[in-house]
């Protein structure tokens, strides 16, 4: 469509010209100019041409005067320009101590400053020079304020000052005028400092902002959520806050394990067991088997029976299987514990497997295999190997092989094996 409205353009300004031309023709004008007794007569089509052609030589007159000057300063500009480019990516390369001294050069050209400002304290705070990366933030907040004070409150929150980056940043967010890097910095200040109520209000403004992407919201959303559960003080205000947080917020898995916790914590049991059940109806979670088999002795047969039943269907959980294992030992059935905990260690040994494991041994009087799983689970805490059990253990075990089970996802239709 371009070359188009090229074609019309000329066409319209051909008719306009066409009818000024006729016009002007008609009656060009008379124009008298006396100057000590010097006369100058012309038309005033004649008069604008003059006057056009004087306005030009003006231009270029003052234009070749000012080339000097601008040489010198279009020099400056592509100097700047390139020590910005030249300091961005010694900081990205890690050379951060060039990265400065470049970044500080550029900032010496007014276009650039506030950038060059912001990139030469992140490239002072990389180099370990916390107080010059204030310093050349207070240079940066004249130039660019709202990101010169997001960074400061990062530099805080990092320095451990979570409580100093959130009140710098309060202001903002109760005026609802934070960048989305800005909520970002406010949430995490917050969560740090203890208040994961003010961090629950960054929620909103992110998911609609979708800076962060799908994944790095949903990891938001799940510590805030999961962090403001937990600061429940009593089973009663946990009921209500539980009660007032947004559906889609009650079905994070997080979000329900933190539930669970706290409501097993204050008595609250049956409640606990109902959202992980349900929860895990919705989609199974690993993390949420593990809180289901944690939560004390309370119900435990009631919860060891639900448990066992999923076993059926996830054979091969190792959570579910240590999760089956340790509520087995709360009620004494040592015999049946230890073939879930030692199919589990087969499947994915972890530290609260060995330990489980233990306790059966000690229940069955095996002091030394008790003290040796003991050991595995300290070890395997630490990152260490663990020591095998003895060889004549191995016959009475059961199958530890991996049991193949079709999975379906929520639509029916089968998942892959990982």
């Amino acid at each position: 469509m371009k070359p188009w409205r090229w074609v019309v353009g000329f066409i319209f300004v051909a008719v306009v010209a066409a009818f000024a031309w006729h016009w002007v023709a008609e009656d060009p004008g008379y124009v008298l100019i006396r100057l000590r007794g010097t006369n100058v007569q012309m038309t005033v089509v004649t008069a604008i041409a003059l006057l056009l052609l004087a306005w030009a030589a003006i231009a270029l007159i003052v234009a070749a005067l000012r080339w000097p000057f601008g040489a010198m300063t279009r020099r400056h500009r592509r100097l700047s320009r390139r020590r910005l480019a030249d300091g961005m990516v010694s900081l990205i390369e890690g050379r951060h101590g060039e990265a400065e001294r470049d970044l500080n050069r550029a900032a010496r050209y007014p276009s650039v400053r506030g950038p060059a400002l912001l990139a030469a304290a992140e490239a002072a705070e990389r180099h370990g020079e916390s107080a010059r990366a204030l310093e050349t933030l207070d240079q940066a907040a004249q130039e660019t304020p709202r990101a010169a004070r997001v960074l400061r409150a990062r530099y805080l929150r990092n320095a451990g000052r979570p409580s100093e980056a959130a009140a710098l940043l309060a202001p903002e967010a109760n005026a609802g005028s934070l960048s989305p890097a800005g909520w970002i910095e406010y949430a995490e200040a917050a969560l740090a400092s203890g208040e994961a109520r003010n961090a629950l209000r960054a929620l909103d403004p992110l998911q609609k902002s979708g800076e962060l992407g799908s994944r790095g919201y949903a990891d938001i959303e799940s510590r805030i959520v999961a962090a403001y559960v937990m600061s429940a003080t009593d089973g009663a205000t946990l009921a209500t806050l539980w009660s007032q947080l947004p559906k889609g917020q009650r079905r994070l898995p997080a979000a329900v394990d933190a539930y669970a916790r706290q409501a097993a914590r204050y008595g609250q049991t049956m409640a606990a067991m109902d959202e992980i059940e349900t929860a895990l109806r919705r989609e199974w979670s690993p993390a949420l088997v593990a809180t289901y088999g944690g939560m004390g002795a309370e119900d435990i047969e009631q919860r060891l029976r639900r448990a066992e039943s999923w076993v059926d269907t996830h054979p091969n959980d190792a959570a579910l299987l240590t999760a089956v294992g340790r509520m087995c030992v709360r009620v004494r059935l040592w015999g049946k514990a230890r073939p879930y905990l030692e199919r589990a260690l087969a499947i994915e040994p972890n530290a609260v497997a060995w330990e489980a494991l233990g306790d059966v041994y000690v229940g069955e009087g095996e002091q030394v295999l008790a003290q040796r799983c003991y050991r595995n689970a300290l070890a395997l805490a630490r990152g260490e190997s663990t020591e095998a059990l003895p060889e004549e253990l191995r016959a009475r075990r059961i199958d530890t092989r991996v049991t193949a089970v079709e999975e379906r996802d929520q639509h029916g239709v089968p998942r892959l094996s990982p």
